[in-house]
């Protein structure tokens, strides 16, 4: 089957269960978003397919390649990663950063970018409003625009498989529309995506899929209109929320009227 498939994914740290029997599609060339709360095991999934997180059992495949099991090297020329936030202390500028994304697709006595991988840097520079920060050294800058410098690195290796981290969570409101425009079109053109995200509403607005996981296991699956139902809110974030369309739109609006009192407590425990 294409696009990324999870068979009963569980990982185990000790005796304490961290994923249990995750199933899950990420079509080919679609959005699909990992939603629920802190602590349901969305950081840790994403890291299980990386094969940054052993599998205890289960399978995680992208078009019928097992992916964690796949040679680092050769899993980077297929599947890209953005993590919530990457630092260094060396002193590289931006276009440093984003040249990296290159780097497995370079033979080992290679000692200066191609003229093929300049043009994927300043491609993506340009793509993420980063061009005038090419010269900037990385660690000057803010989060949000380290955020962005990350997701420019991770498209010049022009993946198949594209994994975000919360790729959102330190942008502001035109740099997170500018990101997630983006990443669309990448769909678009062929990319399988998939991003842990908490804003729902960003989430229905540009993700094909949903899938909604609490507590390491994924409790619902679906397109955004099907997922972002008021009972399944309550249930997996504890709050009481109305949904809502505007004239005209195409995705559905999640209005958040409080809290629900006993699962808030519950958090807070």
């Amino acid at each position: 089957m294409s696009g990324l498939v999870v068979g009963n994914a569980t990982v185990k740290a000790g005796d304490r269960t961290i994923l249990n029997r995750v199933s899950l599609t990420a079509p080919k060339g679609g959005v699909t978003g990992l939603i629920g709360p802190n602590g349901a095991g969305k950081s840790t999934l994403i890291a299980a397919m990386l094969g940054l997180r052993r599998l205890s059992s289960g399978t995680i495949a992208f078009n019928g390649t097992n992916l964690p099991g796949m040679v680092p090297g050769e899993r980077a020329k297929l599947c890209a990663y953005v993590e919530q936030s990457a630092t260094t202390a060396e002193r590289l500028t931006v276009r440093d950063v984003v040249a990296l994304g290159r780097v497995p697709f370079q033979t080992a006595w290679q000692t200066m970018p191609s003229g093929h991988d300049a043009l994927l840097v300043q491609a993506a520079l340009e793509a993420i409003g980063l061009s005038a920060f090419a010269t900037r050294l990385y660690h000057t800058l803010s989060g949000g625009e380290q955020q962005r410098v990350q997701i420019a690195r991770a498209l010049t290796q022009e993946p198949q498989l594209l994994l975000l981290d919360e790729p959102t969570s330190h942008l502001d409101i035109q740099a997170q529309l500018l990101v997630l425009d983006l990443l669309r079109r990448r769909a678009e053109a062929g990319c399988t995506i998939v991003l842990a995200m908490h804003d729902l509403n960003l989430a229905a607005r540009f993700c094909d899929h949903l899938v909604v996981m609490q507590a390491g296991a994924v409790v619902a699956q679906g397109s955004p209109d099907a997922i972002l139902q008021p009972d399944l809110l309550r249930q997996v974030y504890g709050v009481a929320a109305t949904i809502v369309r505007l004239p005209g739109s195409a995705h559905p609006i999640v209005v958040y009227d409080r809290a629900e009192t006993d699962a808030a407590a519950a958090k807070l425990d």
